[in-house]
């Protein structure tokens, strides 16, 4: 028989994991599954329960440390259980950034929805998705563990109006630099 684990469970669980204000070693707990919970992240970055949107922040950011990818699954994890939950497009919204430095040496740092803090560069890669029938962009910067923050509307006027055009793969693109990398946006060409 499978015991379905409720959110209080895993909150509990969650916060005994978070020792120190440390990220719980998520990518290193396999425990069995315990079938799906009906959690969504939706696209806008609200969490919902059962339906109904989770209005507390402090509970969100921590289930927000439990979350771990396998493929294109994901779930809340604790040392002893998994269980699924639905993501509409990734969980975590980028909602600002910061600037610094200039050239090779500028740096984008964002935060998240849900308070993760990451400075773009090799490890922390930006990328930007276009929509098939628009050409409108989506983009994204890695948090954590294959995690991703689509970085918000606003966040990418203003990222737009410090980017640069450089040569990439043979050609030359538009786009933005940050940790000593620069990521592509949209092939100058395409621009008006």
């Amino acid at each position: 028989m499978i015991v379905r684990p409720d959110a209080e469970k895993l909150a509990k669980s969650a916060r005994a994991a978070a020792v120190e204000g440390k990220l719980p070693p998520v990518d290193s707990w396999d425990p069995p599954f315990c079938g799906d919970l009906d959690m969504r992240i939706a696209r806008d970055g609200t969490w919902f329960y059962l339906g109904t949107p989770i209005g507390r922040a402090p509970l969100v950011r921590l289930f927000s440390t439990i979350l771990k990818r396998e493929g294109e699954t994901y779930f809340l994890v604790t040392p002893v259980e998994k269980v699924g939950i639905t993501v509409e497009d990734v969980p975590f919204v980028a909602v600002d950034f910061e600037c610094s430095g200039e050239g090779a040496a500028q740096v984008l740092s964002f935060v998240t929805n849900v308070g993760d803090r990451v400075a773009a560069g090799p490890e922390h890669p930006i990328r930007v998705e276009r929509d098939p029938e628009t050409g409108e962009p989506s983009p994204y910067v890695h948090v954590r563990g294959g995690l991703e923050a689509r970085i918000d509307r606003k966040s990418f006027y203003r990222l737009v109006e410090i980017g640069t055009r450089e040569r990439h793969a043979g050609e030359e693109w538009f786009g933005l630099r940050s940790g000593g990398v620069f990521f592509p946006v949209i092939p100058s060409a395409e621009l008006p």
